[in-house]
Protein backbone atom coordinates (compact mmCIF):
# COMPACT_ATOMS: atom_id res chain seq x y z
CA UNK A 1 0.00 0.00 0.00
CA UNK A 2 1.59 3.32 -0.72
CA UNK A 3 1.41 5.77 1.72
CA UNK A 4 1.95 9.45 2.83
CA UNK A 5 1.83 10.66 5.99
CA UNK A 6 0.81 14.47 6.40
CA UNK A 7 1.71 16.62 8.80
CA UNK A 8 4.64 14.05 10.59
CA UNK A 9 6.78 15.33 12.87
CA UNK A 10 6.74 15.79 16.60
CA UNK A 11 7.50 19.47 16.53
CA UNK A 12 4.65 20.44 14.26
CA UNK A 13 1.94 22.53 15.79
CA UNK A 14 -1.29 20.14 16.55
CA UNK A 15 -4.41 20.92 14.83
CA UNK A 16 -8.23 20.32 15.74
CA UNK A 17 -8.48 16.37 14.13
CA UNK A 18 -4.90 15.73 15.36
CA UNK A 19 -6.43 16.74 19.27
CA UNK A 20 -6.22 20.58 19.39
CA UNK A 21 -8.84 22.61 20.85
CA UNK A 22 -11.15 24.25 18.70
CA UNK A 23 -11.82 28.31 19.28
CA UNK A 24 -15.00 28.74 21.72
CA UNK A 25 -16.76 30.15 18.43
CA UNK A 26 -16.17 27.35 16.27
CA UNK A 27 -19.19 26.41 14.57
CA UNK A 28 -21.53 23.18 15.37
CA UNK A 29 -20.79 21.24 12.07
CA UNK A 30 -16.54 22.42 12.91
CA UNK A 31 -16.84 20.56 16.54
CA UNK A 32 -18.88 17.59 15.08
CA UNK A 33 -16.47 16.68 12.44
CA UNK A 34 -13.62 17.33 14.63
CA UNK A 35 -14.88 14.40 16.84
CA UNK A 36 -15.05 12.38 14.64
CA UNK A 37 -12.06 13.34 12.57
CA UNK A 38 -10.70 12.79 16.25
CA UNK A 39 -12.02 9.31 16.93
CA UNK A 40 -10.57 8.23 13.63
CA UNK A 41 -7.01 8.87 14.63
CA UNK A 42 -7.88 7.27 17.48
CA UNK A 43 -8.45 4.15 15.59
CA UNK A 44 -5.11 4.48 13.37
CA UNK A 45 -6.94 6.59 10.81
CA UNK A 46 -8.22 4.06 8.35
CA UNK A 47 -9.89 5.70 5.26
CA UNK A 48 -12.89 5.86 5.20
CA UNK A 49 -13.03 6.34 1.90
CA UNK A 50 -14.87 3.53 -0.80
CA UNK A 51 -13.12 2.34 -4.01
CA UNK A 52 -15.38 1.11 -6.98
CA UNK A 53 -15.05 -2.94 -6.35
CA UNK A 54 -11.86 -4.30 -8.06
CA UNK A 55 -10.22 -0.85 -8.13
CA UNK A 56 -6.64 -1.07 -6.63
CA UNK A 57 -4.66 1.69 -8.96
CA UNK A 58 -6.19 5.43 -8.99
CA UNK A 59 -5.57 8.20 -11.54
CA UNK A 60 -6.39 11.74 -9.31
CA UNK A 61 -6.59 14.55 -11.43
CA UNK A 62 -5.94 17.63 -9.77
CA UNK A 63 -6.32 21.16 -10.00
CA UNK A 64 -4.80 22.49 -7.18
CA UNK A 65 -2.46 21.39 -3.75
CA UNK A 66 -5.56 22.69 -1.35
CA UNK A 67 -8.14 21.15 -2.87
CA UNK A 68 -6.16 17.78 -3.14
CA UNK A 69 -4.73 17.91 0.38
CA UNK A 70 -8.08 16.37 2.40
CA UNK A 71 -8.08 13.51 -0.70
CA UNK A 72 -4.76 12.44 -0.68
CA UNK A 73 -4.73 11.36 2.39
CA UNK A 74 -7.94 9.46 2.34
CA UNK A 75 -6.50 7.67 -0.44
CA UNK A 76 -3.36 7.01 0.70
CA UNK A 77 -4.22 5.58 3.88
CA UNK A 78 -7.13 2.99 2.30
CA UNK A 79 -5.71 -0.57 2.68
CA UNK A 80 -7.69 -1.02 -0.44
CA UNK A 81 -5.30 1.14 -2.62
CA UNK A 82 -1.89 -0.04 -3.76
CA UNK A 83 -1.24 3.24 -5.83
CA UNK A 84 -2.52 6.60 -6.13
CA UNK A 85 -0.68 8.97 -8.85
CA UNK A 86 -1.63 12.41 -8.91
CA UNK A 87 -2.19 13.95 -12.46
CA UNK A 88 -1.73 17.89 -13.41
CA UNK A 89 -4.28 18.99 -17.07
CA UNK A 90 -5.22 22.29 -16.43
CA UNK A 91 -5.53 24.11 -19.91
CA UNK A 92 -8.35 26.30 -18.23
CA UNK A 93 -5.79 28.41 -15.73
CA UNK A 94 -4.98 31.96 -16.95
CA UNK A 95 -2.63 33.56 -16.97
CA UNK A 96 0.74 31.51 -17.04
CA UNK A 97 1.54 32.77 -13.70
CA UNK A 98 -0.96 31.63 -11.98
CA UNK A 99 -1.23 28.27 -13.64
CA UNK A 100 2.64 27.76 -12.69
CA UNK A 101 1.98 28.62 -8.81
CA UNK A 102 -0.89 26.26 -8.65
CA UNK A 103 1.49 23.43 -10.87
CA UNK A 104 4.38 24.02 -8.68
CA UNK A 105 3.10 24.41 -5.36
CA UNK A 106 1.18 20.65 -6.27
CA UNK A 107 4.76 19.21 -7.22
CA UNK A 108 5.87 20.09 -3.88
CA UNK A 109 3.62 18.83 -1.93
CA UNK A 110 3.21 15.62 -4.34
CA UNK A 111 6.84 15.28 -3.91
CA UNK A 112 6.97 16.02 0.37
CA UNK A 113 4.80 13.04 0.34
CA UNK A 114 6.36 10.38 -1.79
CA UNK A 115 3.42 10.44 -4.35
CA UNK A 116 4.14 10.32 -8.23
CA UNK A 117 2.91 13.48 -9.87
CA UNK A 118 2.65 13.62 -13.66
CA UNK A 119 2.70 17.32 -15.31
CA UNK A 120 0.74 16.78 -18.53
CA UNK A 121 1.16 19.88 -21.22
CA UNK A 122 -0.30 22.95 -20.69
CA UNK A 123 -2.81 23.53 -23.58
CA UNK A 124 -4.57 26.73 -23.37
CA UNK A 125 -5.02 27.24 -27.13
CA UNK A 126 -6.67 23.88 -27.42
CA UNK A 127 -9.10 24.85 -24.43
CA UNK A 128 -10.01 28.54 -25.66
CA UNK A 129 -11.28 26.62 -28.80
CA UNK A 130 -13.00 24.38 -27.57
CA UNK A 131 -14.96 27.10 -25.37
CA UNK A 132 -15.84 29.09 -27.99
CA UNK A 133 -19.49 30.61 -28.37
CA UNK A 134 -19.56 30.21 -24.35
CA UNK A 135 -17.48 33.01 -23.09
CA UNK A 136 -20.35 34.44 -21.20
CA UNK A 137 -22.18 31.53 -19.89
CA UNK A 138 -22.26 31.70 -15.87
CA UNK A 139 -20.16 29.83 -13.64
CA UNK A 140 -21.47 26.22 -13.11
CA UNK A 141 -22.94 26.51 -17.02
CA UNK A 142 -22.38 24.76 -20.65
CA UNK A 143 -18.40 25.86 -20.17
CA UNK A 144 -18.06 24.60 -16.78
CA UNK A 145 -19.01 21.69 -18.24
CA UNK A 146 -16.88 21.09 -21.27
CA UNK A 147 -14.29 22.27 -19.26
CA UNK A 148 -14.78 19.58 -16.94
CA UNK A 149 -14.96 17.14 -20.01
CA UNK A 150 -11.80 18.27 -21.89
CA UNK A 151 -10.02 17.58 -18.87
CA UNK A 152 -10.90 14.57 -17.51
CA UNK A 153 -11.42 13.17 -21.06
CA UNK A 154 -7.05 13.33 -20.97
CA UNK A 155 -7.00 11.89 -17.37
CA UNK A 156 -9.28 9.16 -18.90
CA UNK A 157 -6.55 8.77 -21.64
CA UNK A 158 -3.45 8.54 -19.48
CA UNK A 159 -5.10 5.89 -17.11
CA UNK A 160 -6.63 3.74 -20.02
CA UNK A 161 -3.02 4.12 -21.55
CA UNK A 162 -1.10 3.23 -18.21
CA UNK A 163 -3.28 0.59 -16.37
CA UNK A 164 -4.98 2.41 -13.99
CA UNK A 165 -8.24 1.30 -12.24
CA UNK A 166 -9.94 4.04 -11.99
CA UNK A 167 -10.15 7.86 -12.32
CA UNK A 168 -10.99 10.73 -9.90
CA UNK A 169 -10.68 14.36 -9.51
CA UNK A 170 -10.03 16.73 -6.88
CA UNK A 171 -12.83 19.34 -8.40
CA UNK A 172 -15.15 16.82 -6.48
CA UNK A 173 -14.10 18.58 -3.55
CA UNK A 174 -14.70 21.99 -3.70
CA UNK A 175 -18.47 23.62 -2.69
CA UNK A 176 -17.68 26.18 -5.26
CA UNK A 177 -17.95 23.58 -7.71
CA UNK A 178 -21.66 21.52 -8.68
CA UNK A 179 -20.40 17.69 -8.21
CA UNK A 180 -22.88 16.08 -9.38
CA UNK A 181 -21.83 18.49 -13.05
CA UNK A 182 -18.19 17.37 -11.85
CA UNK A 183 -18.89 13.58 -11.52
CA UNK A 184 -21.32 13.45 -14.65
CA UNK A 185 -17.84 14.50 -16.89
CA UNK A 186 -15.95 11.85 -14.95
CA UNK A 187 -18.40 9.03 -15.51
CA UNK A 188 -18.63 10.27 -18.99
CA UNK A 189 -14.66 10.18 -20.18
CA UNK A 190 -14.51 6.38 -18.07
CA UNK A 191 -16.92 5.28 -20.19
CA UNK A 192 -14.95 6.11 -23.18
CA UNK A 193 -12.68 2.87 -21.81
CA UNK A 194 -13.67 -0.75 -21.11
CA UNK A 195 -12.73 -1.53 -17.34
CA UNK A 196 -11.96 2.03 -16.29
CA UNK A 197 -13.92 3.32 -13.76
CA UNK A 198 -15.03 6.90 -12.49
CA UNK A 199 -14.65 7.00 -8.68
CA UNK A 200 -17.61 8.69 -7.06
CA UNK A 201 -18.08 9.38 -3.86
CA UNK A 202 -18.96 12.44 -1.14
CA UNK A 203 -15.32 14.30 -1.11
CA UNK A 204 -17.65 17.34 0.02
CA UNK A 205 -18.49 16.09 3.54
CA UNK A 206 -18.31 18.22 7.17
CA UNK A 207 -15.12 15.99 7.74
CA UNK A 208 -13.42 16.62 4.76
CA UNK A 209 -13.80 20.02 4.10
CA UNK A 210 -12.32 20.76 7.79
CA UNK A 211 -9.37 18.52 7.12
CA UNK A 212 -8.72 20.17 3.53
CA UNK A 213 -8.70 23.44 5.05
CA UNK A 214 -6.50 21.92 8.36
CA UNK A 215 -3.81 20.60 5.93
CA UNK A 216 -3.91 23.93 3.57
CA UNK A 217 -3.17 26.01 6.61
CA UNK A 218 -0.78 23.26 8.12
CA UNK A 219 1.51 23.36 4.72
CA UNK A 220 0.55 27.46 4.51
CA UNK A 221 -0.88 27.03 0.64
CA UNK A 222 -1.30 29.49 -1.84
CA UNK A 223 -4.84 30.69 -1.15
CA UNK A 224 -6.06 30.82 -5.07
CA UNK A 225 -9.01 33.98 -5.38
CA UNK A 226 -10.93 32.74 -8.36
CA UNK A 227 -11.86 29.46 -10.25
CA UNK A 228 -8.72 29.49 -13.12
CA UNK A 229 -9.97 30.33 -16.35
CA UNK A 230 -10.07 34.11 -17.84
CA UNK A 231 -13.86 34.22 -17.96
CA UNK A 232 -13.66 33.11 -14.18
CA UNK A 233 -11.56 35.70 -13.56
CA UNK A 234 -13.55 38.40 -15.44
CA UNK A 235 -16.53 37.31 -13.64
CA UNK A 236 -15.04 36.75 -10.08
CA UNK A 237 -13.91 40.66 -10.24
CA UNK A 238 -16.87 41.69 -11.61
CA UNK A 239 -18.60 40.24 -8.47
CA UNK A 240 -15.99 42.07 -6.24
CA UNK A 241 -16.84 45.35 -8.00
CA UNK A 242 -20.03 45.12 -7.12
CA UNK A 243 -19.23 44.37 -3.38
CA UNK A 244 -16.49 47.35 -3.19
CA UNK A 245 -13.56 43.98 -2.84
CA UNK A 246 -10.48 44.76 -4.28
CA UNK A 247 -9.33 43.21 -7.68
CA UNK A 248 -7.77 39.74 -7.86
CA UNK A 249 -4.20 39.58 -7.59
CA UNK A 250 -2.19 37.01 -9.38
CA UNK A 251 0.72 35.98 -7.16
CA UNK A 252 2.98 37.95 -5.42
CA UNK A 253 2.88 38.09 -1.05
CA UNK A 254 -0.54 40.07 -1.11
CA UNK A 255 -3.79 39.05 -2.19
CA UNK A 256 -6.44 41.22 -3.38
CA UNK A 257 -8.69 40.26 -0.38
CA UNK A 258 -7.63 38.57 2.96
CA UNK A 259 -4.50 36.79 3.75
CA UNK A 260 -2.19 35.52 0.64
CA UNK A 261 -1.55 32.22 2.49
CA UNK A 262 -3.94 29.40 4.23
CA UNK A 263 -3.37 29.59 7.51
CA UNK A 264 -6.84 29.18 9.84
CA UNK A 265 -9.19 26.35 8.90
CA UNK A 266 -12.22 27.61 10.50
CA UNK A 267 -11.79 31.17 8.80
CA UNK A 268 -10.63 29.59 5.33
CA UNK A 269 -13.42 27.42 5.64
CA UNK A 270 -15.88 30.54 6.19
CA UNK A 271 -15.14 32.04 3.22
CA UNK A 272 -16.32 28.78 1.19
CA UNK A 273 -19.70 29.02 3.43
CA UNK A 274 -22.85 27.79 1.57
CA UNK A 275 -24.38 31.48 1.40
CA UNK A 276 -20.94 32.70 -0.12
CA UNK A 277 -21.15 30.26 -2.84
CA UNK A 278 -24.72 30.79 -3.26
CA UNK A 279 -24.20 34.59 -3.47
CA UNK A 280 -21.64 34.55 -6.20
CA UNK A 281 -23.11 32.29 -8.45
CA UNK A 282 -26.60 34.02 -7.74
CA UNK A 283 -24.71 37.62 -9.54
CA UNK A 284 -22.97 35.56 -11.57
CA UNK A 285 -26.00 34.07 -13.40
CA UNK A 286 -27.82 37.33 -13.41
CA UNK A 287 -24.14 38.89 -15.77
CA UNK A 288 -24.93 35.98 -17.85
CA UNK A 289 -28.28 37.10 -18.69
CA UNK A 290 -26.67 40.20 -20.15
CA UNK A 291 -24.44 37.80 -22.48
CA UNK A 292 -21.83 39.82 -24.67
CA UNK A 293 -23.88 43.17 -24.37
CA UNK A 294 -21.30 45.69 -22.46
CA UNK A 295 -24.01 48.15 -21.32
CA UNK A 296 -26.49 45.30 -20.12
CA UNK A 297 -23.91 43.45 -18.39
CA UNK A 298 -22.66 47.11 -16.85
CA UNK A 299 -26.19 47.76 -15.82
CA UNK A 300 -26.63 44.82 -14.54
CA UNK A 301 -23.64 45.19 -12.46
CA UNK A 302 -24.67 48.96 -11.38
CA UNK A 303 -28.25 47.35 -10.32
CA UNK A 304 -26.63 44.50 -8.30
CA UNK A 305 -23.78 46.50 -6.25
CA UNK A 306 -27.04 49.32 -5.43
CA UNK A 307 -28.79 46.10 -3.91
CA UNK A 308 -25.49 44.96 -2.08
CA UNK A 309 -25.12 48.00 -0.65
CA UNK A 310 -28.75 48.21 0.53
CA UNK A 311 -28.25 45.11 2.18
CA UNK A 312 -24.90 45.62 3.99
CA UNK A 313 -26.51 48.91 5.12
CA UNK A 314 -28.90 46.62 6.27
CA UNK A 315 -26.44 45.02 8.43
CA UNK A 316 -26.02 42.38 6.18
CA UNK A 317 -22.30 41.27 5.94
CA UNK A 318 -20.85 41.28 2.29
CA UNK A 319 -19.12 37.41 1.96
CA UNK A 320 -15.37 36.74 1.00
CA UNK A 321 -14.42 34.88 -2.56
CA UNK A 322 -11.88 32.18 -1.79
CA UNK A 323 -11.97 29.27 -3.88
Amino acid sequence: MQTGKIGAGSDEPLYYSEGAKLPANAPEWAVAASERLKKRRENGYLSCCDPPPGVTKVLLHSCCAPCSGAMVEEMCSSPKLEKVVVFFYNPNIHPRKEYEIRKDENKRFCAQLGIEFVDCDYDPENWYERMKGMEYDPERGRRCTECFDMRMERTALYAHENGFHAIATTNATSRWKDAKQVDDSGCRAAARYDGLKYWCQDWQSDEMTLRKYEISAKESFYKQEYCGCSYSLRDSNDWRKANCIPKIQIGGERAGLGDRYFSDPLVDAAEESQDVVDEFFSQANEMAKAGTDVKQRKDALRLYKDRRKNEKDDGIMNGLNNW
